[in-house]
């Protein structure tokens, strides 16, 4: 076998993967969103968003990935809608941060939101599963690569911050007398 049946074989393991953890960030996310277990929400995204992450560095750590055809169909208008308006009722009050923009060339700083992040994020992981699902499995990981360099890994990494932020404020921000009391429990079984 060739090194270029090799690397397209490589390729196509790398798209399967790919598209088992994009899968599986639209159905935390979707979960999530639907409302039925907010107890479990912050958890369930930071691991979910800690995933997709993992899925992103491997893009990024391969050789740009080029399709033998240059295929894009128009594009279609998905109804992420109902995703965003469960999100936002679940972060109602803290879903907005602050940023800085771009930490290598500038200080400027932004807004940002969770909710925004994540439709952004499942949007585009989305678009190349329709891709992978039509059978175009090098198609679907040039855009999954693409749009992580370019938006959702970005994205997926302010998210993380703002959840990590927000879920040490859950734990860490306690009043003195429950610290206290737990101390006392810890020290004196």
């Amino acid at each position: 076998m060739s090194s270029a049946a090799n690397d397209v074989d490589d390729l196509g393991g790398l798209a399967d993967l790919t598209a088992a953890e994009a899968s599986a960030f639209l159905t935390s996310v979707t979960e999530v969103a639907s409302g039925t277990a907010p107890e479990t929400a912050l958890p369930l995204l930071t691991l979910a968003l800690s995933q997709v992450l993992v899925a992103g560095a491997r893009l990024g750590a391969v050789q740009d990935v080029v399709p033998e055809e240059r295929f894009e169909p128009d594009a279609t208008d998905d109804d992420a809608d109902p995703l965003r308006t469960g999100l936002a009722n679940l972060f109602t009050g803290i879903d907005e941060y602050v940023y800085v923009i771009d930490p290598i060339t500038s200080s400027e700083r932004a807004d940002g939101s969770v909710t925004n992040d994540l439709v952004d994020i499942a949007v585009a992981l989305s678009h190349g599963l329709k891709h992978y699902a039509a059978g175009r499995k090098l198609e679907a990981l040039w855009w999954w690569q693409f749009s992580y360099l370019s938006e959702w890994g970005d994205r997926a990494l302010m998210a993380m911050r703002a959840l990590h932020s927000i879920l040490s404020h859950l734990r860490l921000d306690a009043d003195a007398e429950t610290v206290g009391e737990a101390e006392f429990n810890a020290l004196h079984p």
